[in-house]
């Protein structure tokens, strides 16, 4: 789970990179950086959450 998020944590920020590099769709690149950052917070924190609810 760490690494699934790590990987989407440096891609989100890949994305923010690429999205000052290009010439067009440079908002829609940028909001998916974002959307990236968050899944790979979201992602262990609902795998937490999940688990306790599975006791």
């Amino acid at each position: 789970m760490f690494l699934i998020s790590f990987i989407l944590f440096l891609a989100g920020f890949a994305a923010f990179a690429v999205a000052f590099m290009l010439t067009s769709f440079q908002g829609v690149v940028f909001a998916l950086g974002i959307l990236l950052v968050c899944a790979a917070m979201a992602l262990p924190i609902h795998a937490r959450s999940g688990a306790k609810e599975q006791r």
